[in-house]
């Protein structure tokens, strides 16, 4: 791993670790993660291939990522103070977040010292054309990951917003007048 590797690996990390302090969720609670992911995506994405069975690797991964990012995006809190939405990382979510991260670090850890023999009969016994498959998915993993999290964070964002200006209908809000009625 280079020290570009490092460094990126490290700062999606402290991404969540940040969020284990309640802060604002604001643009730049987007605009950090989704710069990160971009330049990863930029130095690292020059392909997407798509013979044999690569595209079954990358969307395995995506898939992953995706699932990752939904549930880290469900377990995180989110709370409205006045004008302003809160989040907070949970224990779940920041669990999740480490797991995908480092299985990505690890998987690249063990290529670089001494797995690269395993990975390539694997991908000829599974029919993964290239090293740049595996650098497809891990890549889209991540990305898909992040933005599924921001992207559920953001749906229980408004979701919060929209609660709070419903309405009451006898002491409680309009939200739970419905669910009760149906």
């Amino acid at each position: 791993m280079t020290t570009t590797d490092w460094i990126t690996d490290i700062a999606l990390l402290l991404v969540v670790f940040r969020q284990l302090r309640e802060g604002r969720l604001d643009a730049k609670s987007y605009l950090i993660p989704l710069a990160i992911v971009a330049f990863v995506a930029h130095s690292y994405l020059d392909s997407v291939p798509t013979a044999g069975n690569d595209l079954v690797l990358i969307g395995t991964l995506v898939a992953v990522g995706a699932a990752l990012g939904i549930a880290g995006g469900v377990y995180t809190r989110i709370r409205r103070a006045g004008e302003h939405l809160f989040i907070k990382a949970g224990a779940v979510s920041a669990i999740l977040w480490v797991l995908g991260m480092g299985a990505r670090m690890g998987f690249q850890l063990w290529v670089d010292h001494g797995g690269s023999d395993d990975v390539a009969r694997f991908s000829v016994a599974h029919q993964i054309t290239t090293g740049d498959a595996w650098v497809a998915a891990f890549v889209l993993m991540a990305l898909t990951e992040v933005v599924t999290r921001l992207g559920t964070i953001f749906v229980r964002g408004r979701m919060a917003v929209r609660e709070q200006r419903e309405p009451a209908v006898d002491g409680r809000s309009a939200a739970v007048a419905a669910d009760r009625a149906v």
